[in-house]
């Protein structure tokens, strides 16, 4: 039997069957949706068993578009919702992931083709469940795509209050450089244990020359070669190194260190390489962040306990030569590497998180023997969590004050851990009360801050 054909006429395919989809951009749809929920930080999802069973390219692309949208989310909101027919109609939340992550890719991603961006958000928003927007999406990421392109870099892309008050912190100049980090993919840094973990590296194989070392490193970080020792090799941002390298200046002998919060573990393996003959106890309150502190400190065997504990409630008085007070904080020096901060962080945040705190460094400073130093830290650009926390707290203890990190910065120098080109950037950045402070984008750094309190009495 023979079927006409007639013009214009296509067969339909069953209802029940859904186009297809990447697995890279499902798997982004996905993971934006969990956090717009709250349920989990993108960096978190991004290391899920689900990414993990992706292809190495899929993964890439799935990487590349969820840090991509969140660094970009105030600006694609813009740029898309004034393009609907109400620009002030009130989207269902697949549809926004769907428009932003086609407006992501059609803005921002010079080698994926328009039409495959706006075809699979299309489809993003059926699967989603919003069929009858699909049209919709569809016709906004077509008008975006035709577009004349805007000089997106001219755009701050962060939210208004952090930029004003960055300015009013630091001026325009610094904010500007600090709102470009932000839109960055942060760069990673290798770490070796010691000299001796370079020969073991060449004698796993892996030759150290330019370009190599960061592919040695992931693939030590990924299990691939069991034989080498365990803690050698590392990623570590620089900032969050210099952290743990001043902490170990402020006194010649190091008989017991407290690291109160110290998942995951990088600044407490620092300060152990330094102080190998130091006892010291690795405190987390988390039970899954302790579960993993344990496993990655194992091999260190006796010299540190990993113990679970509320940092602000530890009961140890005067038992420890050093106390390093990492403390939880909003992480607006981190907005590089965790984009999602700056639409969950509300001003309110920062009083909540100044309140905990200044409880741990209260207990820090009664856990550190006379003489002894307290080493707080954060990787926050707020004040309400670094200057006023520690002003409030010596405020109510007498027996305690700030030593300048200048001396810790210069003996760093002299044992040629900091070039005296670094070194000399690192006074710059010394405030009047003598702690250190590193701005996003001023250094190859995410931002921290970093402070030496004394107990004296």
């Amino acid at each position: 039997m023979t079927v006409s054909k007639q013009p214009g006429l296509k067969k339909s395919p069953p209802k029940n069957r859904l186009a297809a989809i990447s697995p890279a951009r499902k798997a982004a749809f996905d993971i934006l949706s969990a956090v717009e929920h709250g349920q989990l930080h993108s960096d978190d999802l991004l290391r899920s068993k689900t990414v993990d069973a992706l292809s190495s390219p899929d993964r890439n692309l799935a990487t590349a578009l969820v840090l991509g949208v969140l660094r970009w989310q105030i600006q694609l909101d813009q740029q898309f919702q004034a393009l609907l027919a109400r620009p002030d109609a009130r989207l269902d939340l697949g549809v926004r992931i769907a428009l932003r992550l086609g407006a992501f890719q059609i803005l921002h991603m010079d080698r994926i083709p328009a039409r495959a961006a706006i075809d699979e958000s299309v489809e993003l928003a059926k699967q989603a469940g919003n069929r009858f927007a699909s049209g919709m999406v569809n016709a906004v990421l077509r008008k975006l795509a035709a577009a004349p392109r805007v000089e997106l870099g001219a755009s701050l892309a962060h939210p208004a209050w952090l930029v004003e008050r960055w300015t009013n912190f630091y001026g325009l100049d610094a904010t500007q450089v600090i709102c470009r980090h932000g839109q960055s993919q942060p760069g990673l840094t290798v770490r070796l244990a010691n000299p001796e973990a370079e020969s073991e590296l060449i004698h796993a194989g892996i030759a150290l020359e330019a370009g190599e070392l960061l592919a040695a490193a992931r693939t030590v970080l990924a299990g691939d070669l069991p034989d080498l020792p365990e803690g050698r090799i590392r990623l570590q941002d620089e900032g969050s190194q210099l952290v743990a390298e001043l902490a170990c200046e402020n006194l010649d002998e190091k008989k017991s260190i407290l690291d109160t919060c110290a998942a995951p573990g990088g600044k407490t393996l620092i300060l152990a390489e330094r102080n190998p003959q130091a006892r010291i106890v690795a405190c987390e309150s988390s039970g899954p962040r302790h579960k993993e502190l344990q496993k990655r400190l194992a091999f260190l065997g006796s010299q540190v306990e990993c113990r679970r504990a509320d940092a602000a409630a530890l009961a140890e008085n005067a038992q420890f030569d050093l106390v390093l007070a990492d403390v939880p904080c909003s992480g607006t020096g981190t907005l590089g590497r965790n984009p999602e901060i700056r639409h969950r962080l509300r001003l309110e945040d920062l009083m909540r998180q100044a309140e905990r705190q200044r409880a741990i460094l209260q207990t820090a400073l009664r856990a550190v023997r006379i003489g002894g130093h307290v080493v707080y830290s954060t990787c926050s650009l707020e004040p309400e969590e670094n200057e006023q926390v520690i002003a409030s707290v010596l405020a109510a203890t007498p027996n305690a004050r700030v030593v300048s990190l200048e001396g810790s910065i210069g003996g760093l120098q002299r044992k040629q851990i900091l070039t005296a080109e670094g070194a000399a950037r690192l006074h710059q950045s010394l405030t009047a009360d003598g702690f250190l402070r590193l701005l996003p984008g001023v250094f190859h750094t995410d931002g921290f801050f970093i402070a030496s309190i004394e107990r004296t009495s």
